[in-house]
């Protein structure tokens, strides 16, 4: 049997998964005697995919794990601050420093840029889906969508954005929170009828999950929203998944199932909605009568941001590759428009354009190999994300 091609956490630790440069890199500095050139090297990025204004910084936490031990000190901006590329200026906000010489850490730059690159991504897609369903239930599906080695990585990402809740194991214990899901259409199909699935649910699955029955695989929905009703004594809600094939005018249809269980007195049963959903397509049912949205593909394969890192600083000198502004930065955010602002001092004095002094946002989180400040659980850093979201007024 041979070996499933993903890496471990050793792989990862060795280097086995850096692009080849950076050990040619190192072995030349060595070769050279440079090996203890001191540096300072900052993570940040130019702009944002798909137009967006703001983005989510996600995968902290990892980095910080990744890097514990060696010889290096590192500050940067929290786990979760919402955050724009650059200032007024032009000049590329840092989220990231790290110092130290660079041949002892710089053979994990692309596992670094890896873990903060694609979780900020997804975090960012699902903050902003968060925002587009108004503040009722997103669940994050994203799992078969993408390869499993990273499902923990995606389910974490998805929960701090703003994702209600997550569909793996791994996911939950990684966020501390029992995984949720209802079940696929294989179990009507196999079970032979509707009835006979929500049935053998509600008999087998322990009865704190709670009992959201899917209903769009055999018959119209109405009738099957009715049918899980009379099956399930204690239903919760009803899923519709409806194929695009079938769906003509989604929000019609939501709301024509509401109709049918509140007229049949099932006022307290809810309607989730699922199937190829993104942040677009839930502003246009967000008024309907939905109680939550599962959503998959558009979160967990939300596009990369494009953060590179680059050595700003040599031996206490600026220093930087050309169309890069050089020297030790430090980060500021206004907190009233959360325009950015960067400084050469840690204790600089930078007015905002609206008029409101910023303030300096990166926090000291490693120092000499050693973890400075306590970790702070996915629940805290989502609920820091949501704070500002409102802050922002988007929530």
């Amino acid at each position: 049997m041979g070996r499933l091609f993903i890496a471990d956490e050793e792989d990862v630790r060795s280097g086995r998964t850096m692009d080849i440069y950076f050990e040619r890199t190192k072995e030349i500095l060595e070769e050279s005697g440079l090996s203890g050139t001191e540096v300072c090297a900052e993570v940040a990025g130019g702009s944002l995919p798909k137009g967006w204004e703001w983005a989510v910084f996600c995968g902290l936490e990892e980095v910080i794990r990744l890097t514990e031990g060696l010889p290096i000190s590192m500050s940067a901006v929290p786990e979760g601050t919402v955050f724009r590329t650059r200032t007024a200026g032009s000049v590329r906000v840092p989220l990231l420093n790290i110092f130290g010489a660079y041949t002892d850490f710089g053979v994990m730059e692309t596992a670094i840029l890896g873990m903060l690159c694609q979780p900020s991504g997804i975090a960012t897609a699902a903050a902003r889906t968060k925002i587009a369903a108004r503040g009722k239930t997103v669940l994050a599906f994203g799992n078969r969508r993408m390869h499993p080695a990273i499902s923990g990585v995606l389910d974490r990402s998805s929960y701090i954005g703003g994702c209600d809740a997550v569909s793996s194991r791994m996911g939950g214990d990684i966020i501390g929170s029992e995984p949720i899901g209802t079940v696929p259409h294989t179990l009507m199909l196999l079970m032979g009828s509707n009835d006979a699935a929500f049935r053998a649910f509600d008999r087998v699955i322990d009865k704190g999950v709670p009992r959201i029955m899917l209903i769009d695989t055999f018959s119209d929905e109405r009738a099957a929203a009715l049918e899980a009703c009379a099956s399930v004594k204690d239903l919760k809600g009803v899923r519709l998944d409806t194929p695009g094939s079938r769906r003509g005018n989604f929000k019609e249809l939501i709301n024509e199932v509401r109709w049918e269980l509140d007229m049949n007195g099932h006022r307290d049963v809810e309607i989730i909605v699922s199937g190829g959903l993104d942040e677009q397509s839930i502003a246009k049912i967000v008024d309907a009568s939905v109680s939550g949205f599962g959503v998959g593909t558009s979160i967990s394969n939300s596009p990369t941001l494009d953060l590179s890192m680059d050595v700003v600083e040599k031996d206490g000198h600026p220093v930087s590759k050309r169309g890069k502004f050089g020297g030790r930065k430090f980060a500021y955010r206004c907190p009233q428009c959360f325009e950015m602002g960067v400084s050469l001092r840690p204790d600089d004095r930078i007015a905002c354009g609206c008029g409101r002094g910023m303030d300096m946002i990166e926090e000291e989180v490693l120092r000499d190999g050693k973890r400075v400040g306590k970790e702070r659980s996915p629940s805290e850093v989502r609920g820091y994300v949501l704070e500002q979201l409102r802050a922002m007024g988007e929530l």
